[in-house]
Parts: structure tokens; C-alpha cells; sequence
């Protein structure tokens, strides 16, 4: 079916659940009023179903490929990138001084799930770019911003983030890459990245990939690791471009999904590149960039559940099969039909308004210097991601299973959600690091910005009582249980911690879920019995949850390998 962009519902999230006018009333952001909000969306959502949804079977039955150490793009790839550069999507939140928008993050994040419904395989590409741009923003010298931003934002130059090796996934710590010193300031860097999202294309002048590397007087692990800018090409002062780098694509990835999204192999031999920030601090720099895209990760588990959604949807009222409650209707009549399609807009939900309200949290961040609202962002970025993509796969499984046999049969393209989406429950660390994130880093405050946000949503459930006295107290309810276990949580050893990250993560997720669906039902009285799905059926989950975190983790090393393997 053809893609509809969610515009309205954007609008409604952001004015009655995330509080997108508290972005809008700071000096950073005052122009992303109402309308200017409104003229977005609705031109990125013409962008999307119009230009970039019909690029996404494309994609899928003619992949990248690596030709004679030349990508090839999908067909229409180059002209619907084109489309998305000639709009300034990927500057939307970029400085103005170097030719970006200066819009919030919460409005980039909305344009960016309606990019990724469409075609998440070519969203990835100014995804990468857009968080490059931030690093550099933060981190590169006054030299690299100006030559490279302006090319980033216009969509002329690609961005790429090289991080993993074989033997270097998680633990990047353990890289081989290497760096040395050229005398002239900059640096040459050799070795070999694996699984680098849009490695090369066939359609934007430079590549330009931030790459970590470790200088000979480098320490191990991580505190010892450099970045690095190694172009494709490298650039002239005024942005013209030179030679080419001594740098090339190895092999193309042959993936589960994603097909039109080119994941390369990449092999530096002695390439020259300049230092991002400073020597041995290139974590620091490249967390920049993999926050960015762990909130745009998350969104796209979004957009593909938003997709997924209405591929299903579409197919349940056209199709019918057997007698119904409700007479001969549609298969969107039987009550598991029903309850599903219900499941699935109630999660689609839920993801979005935790991701935008991330999204609102850095926003403010930015635009006051709070530390609460920095906090909070930082406390959202891993449920972002982590319930974001988890959704996604639930979503788009859900989805096959709503078309039945049809589901199973790839010209329906249900299956191709599930496969694009898979990806994003590992990249960019997988869930079960964002979840140990959670509970360790951002716990480091002794949970202090998980009570705040908790005491939000006890306050808000608690004023909710006498309008939905019943949805109310169910979601105070969960929120006190989850206090609690917070409570708990901090004060157990690190890997007793670890140990019940994920049901944790899923737990404060499962109630940031039901917070936003109670709004969004006392803001709008036909939003009750989808916030009821979400309330009733699937908010006493966290109890489950919850129950987990009494289990250490002496009780998973009791089941011992040896025991695994019998």
C-alpha cells in the first residue's frame, strides 16, 4: 500500500504529550513556531510518500553492489538522496553559521521516521551524515568545520562512522587500527573497518569517514584511541577536490536486510586524515555522533513499525475471511485480528513519544545549559533506542503474522520490514548494552534523574485521577513499583545489575508508555481505547519485569555452559 505520512499525529505529540511549545518558547529555537512546524512536516511528508516510499521495493530486489571497487546504487537511490538533499533535510538541525537550519531535534527526529517508513535502507545515508555534522559541530578544529560542514549540510560530501573491526565489535577498545604521525599535522592511518554503513555510493562527490585509530604512544583500551577525518578525496582549502585517498572498499556486506544500503568493508592503507578533538580522546568525540544516532536508531524502529503498521492495516480491511462478530466484514473483525492491529498502533505510540520527548530533552539541554533536562536526555537516549527497535521487530513480526500465510510470501513485502529492521536492535550497541547503559552510567547520579521523571509521572497520573480515576491509578501504580525497584537497583553490585538491565529498561518503558497514552487520552476522548490497550494490556508487563530483578546474577551463572551444552 502507499505510505501516508503521520503528519497530524506528529502535531498531536507534540502539542498535547512531549510539550514541543517549551522548545519553541527558547531564544535557541524561536522560530520552529507553529507554522514553520507545520510547513515541515507537511512538505517532508509530500517528500516521503511521493518520492522516497516508492524507492523502497527498489532497494530490496536490486541491492547495492560492488563493482570493479565501485558502488552501485539501487535504482533511484541517486535521484531520491538528490530530492532529500535539494530540501535541506540533512542540515535541519545543523548551526546556521555553516548553512544548516537551526532547528530542534525534536522536528529533525519527526522527519526523520517519516524518511525512514519510507525507505529506511536510503534514510541511513543522511542519518550517518547528520550525526557526522554534530561531532564535527563539537569536536573538530575551526580549519575542519568550515571546509567540511558546509559540504555535509548541502548533502554535496556523505558522512560515515568507522568504528568496528573483526576482532573489535562491542569491546572497541580492542582495535588494531593504527596512526602515525606525518609531520605536517596530519596523520596516517591504516587498517581495516568492517560493517560501515554507506561505506561509498555512486552519487555524492566525497566520503567522508571519521574513523578511530590508535597513535603509537596510545594507550589500551579505549582511553588511547584517536579519531580521525579520512575523505575519500582529499580537499582542497577552498573545497575543490584533490586525489584520492589511499583508502577503498573491500567488499559489500551480504545481509539479511537492507538491501539497498550499502554496508562495506573498508581497508586504509597509510590514508591521510586529520584528528577530530584531541589525541587519545576519540571516544569522546564519537559518542557525539553515536548518541545522535542512537536516537535516530530508535526513530527508525519507529518508522519501520509505522510502516509495518499500515502494510497490515491495509490488508486486514481489504481482506476477507470467514464469519466475523460483526457479520461479514473484513479480517480486521476477528478480535486476535483486532487485538493485534490494536497492539501494534498502541506500541507505534509509545515508541514515537518516548523518542520525541528524548528528542525535547535535548533540545532544552541545549537551549538552557539545564543539567536536569541534559540529564534526562542522557537517562532517554538507551530506552530510546532499545524500545524503539525492540518495537520494531515486534511491530513488523506482527505485521506478517496479521497477513496470514500472505505474510510469509515476499511480494506482499510484509517480510521485507522485518528483515530491514532487524539491524537496529544491534547497531550502534546493541539493546542489551543500551540496557547496561541504563542501569550503570546513567545511574551513576544514584537514579536521581530517574526519580525526577518518575515524580513527573506519578504527579501527572495522580492529577489525572478524578477524569480517569481507573487508567490513572493503574499508571501511578506502575510508577511507584518501578521507584522501588530503582531503589533496589542502585544499590546492587554492577554485574547483579547487568544481570537485569534489559527487564529493567523494558520495565521503565512499559510506564514512560503509559504516561504518554493517558495524556494523549485526557487531551483527546477518542484516544481512550487505544490508551486503554496500551494501559490494561500492556502495562501490567513491568510487574513480570520487575519480578526479574529479585534474581542476581548468580542465578545465570548457576546454569552453567556445560549445562547449555548438553
Amino acid at each position: 500500500m502507499p505510505y501516508r505520512a503521520p503528519v497530524s499525529e506528529f502535531r498531536f505529540v507534540f502539542d498535547h504529550v512531549v510539550g514541543m511549545d517549551q522548545v519553541a518558547a527558547t531564544d535557541t529555537f524561536a522560530e520552529a513556531t507553529p507554522e514553520t512546524v507545520e510547513a515541515i512536516l507537511q512538505e517532508a511528508g509530500k517528500l516521503c510518500e511521493t518520492v522516497i516510499a516508492p524507492l523502497n521495493r527498489n532497494g530490496d530486489k536490486v541491492p547495492a553492489r560492488l563493482e570493479n571497487g565501485v558502488v552501485r546504487t539501487s535504482p533511484g537511490f541517486a535521484e531520491g538522496y538528490r530530492a532529500i538533499d535539494d530540501g535541506g533535510w540533512v542540515g535541519m538541525a545543523a548551526d546556521p553559521d555553516h548553512g544548516g537550519m537551526g532547528l530542534p531535534m525534536t522536528l529533525t527526529t519527526a522527519v526523520n521516521e517519516m524518511i525512514g517508513s519510507a525507505c529506511l535502507a536510503l534514510q541511513l545515508n543522511p542519518l550517518m551524515t547528520q550525526g557526522q555534522i554534530e561531532a564535527l559541530e563539537h569536536h573538530a578544529s575551526d580549519d575542519i568545520k568550515a571546509l567540511y560542514i558546509p559540504k555535509l549540510i548541502s548533502g554535496e560530501w556523505c558522512g560515515t562512522m568507522n568504528l568496528t573491526e573483526a576482532g573489535a565489535g562491542s569491546d572497541v577498545g580492542a582495535l588494531r587500527t593504527k596512526a602515525e604521525r606525518n609531520g605536517d599535522g596530519t596523520y596516517a592511518v591504516t587498517g581495516q573497518k568492517i560493517y560501515i554503513t554507506w561505506g561509498d555510493n555512486d552519487f555524492s562527490e566525497n566520503i567522508c569517514h571519521l574513523v578511530l585509530a590508535r597513535l603509537p604512544d596510545g594507550a589500551p583500551g579505549t582511553r588511547g584511541i584517536s579519531l580521525f577525518m579520512v575523505p575519500k578525496f582529499i580537499p582542497h582549502a577552498d573545497g575543490s577536490l584533490g586525489p584520492r585517498n589511499s583508502l577503498q572498499v573491500v567488499s559489500l556486506e551480504h545481509k539479511l536486510g537492507l538491501h539497498g544500503s550499502p554496508t562495506a568493508v573498508m581497508q586504509y592503507d597509510g590514508a591521510t586524515g586529520w584528528l577530530i578533538g584531541e589525541e587519545h580522546k576519540g571516544m569522546a568525540a564519537m559518542f557525539t555522533m553515536m548518541n545522535n544516532a542512537r536516537l535516530g536508531v530508535g526513530m527508525q524502529g519507529v518508522a519501520v513499525a509505522e510502516a509495518a503498521f499500515q502494510h497490515a492495516l491495509a490488508y486486514a480491511l481489504d481482506r476477507k475471511q470467514g464469519k466475523t462478530p460483526l457479520g461479514a466484514g473484513s479480517i480486521a473483525d476477528h478480535a486476535d485480528v483486532r487485538r493485534m492491529l490494536a497492539v501494534m498502533k498502541a506500541e507505534t505510540f509509545s515508541a514515537r513519544a518516548i523518542a520525541l520527548a528524548c528528542a525535547v530533552a535535548i533540545d532544552m539541554g541545549r537551549a538552557t545549559g539545564s543539567a536536569d533536562w541534559q540529564a534526562r536526555a542522557a537517562l532517554l537516549t538507551p530506552i530510546t533506542k532499545a524500545f524503539g527497535t525492540d518495537i520494531g521487530c515486534e511491530v513488523a513480526q506482527m505485521g506478517i503474522q496479521v497477513h496470514g500465510g500472505m505474510g510469509f510470501i515476499e511480494e506482499t513485502g510484509a517480510a521485507q520490514f522485518a528483515r530491514d529492521v532487524r539491524v537496529t536492535a544491534i547497531y550502534e550497541g546493541t539493546n542489551g548494552i543500551q540496557a547496561m547503559d541504563l542501569v550503570g552510567r546513567k545511574m551513576m547520579d544514584g537514579g536521581a534523574a530517574a526519580y525526577r521523571l518518575l515524580q513527573e509521572i506519578e504527579d501527572h497520573a495522580r492529577d489525572s485521577r478524578a477524569t480517569q480515576p481507573e487508567l490513572a491509578t493503574d499508571v501511578w501504580n506502575a510508577a511507584e513499583a518501578l521507584r522501588e525497584a530503582t531503589e533496589g537497583l542502585v544499590a546492587m553490585a554492577a554485574n547483579d545489575r547487568n544481570a537485569n538491565a534489559v527487564p529493567y529498561l523494558r520495565a521503565f518503558a512499559r510506564v514512560l508508555g503509559g504516561h504518554y497514552h493517558l495524556k494523549a487520552a485526557l487531551a483527546d476522548s477518542s484516544r481512550l481505547p487505544l490508551a486503554r490497550v496500551a494501559i490494561k494490556r500492556l502495562l501490567p508487563e513491568h510487574h513480570a519485569l520487575l519480578a526479574q530483578l529479585r534474581e542476581g546474577a548468580d542465578a545465570l551463572y548457576a546454569v552453567t555452559t556445560e549445562a547449555l551444552a548438553s
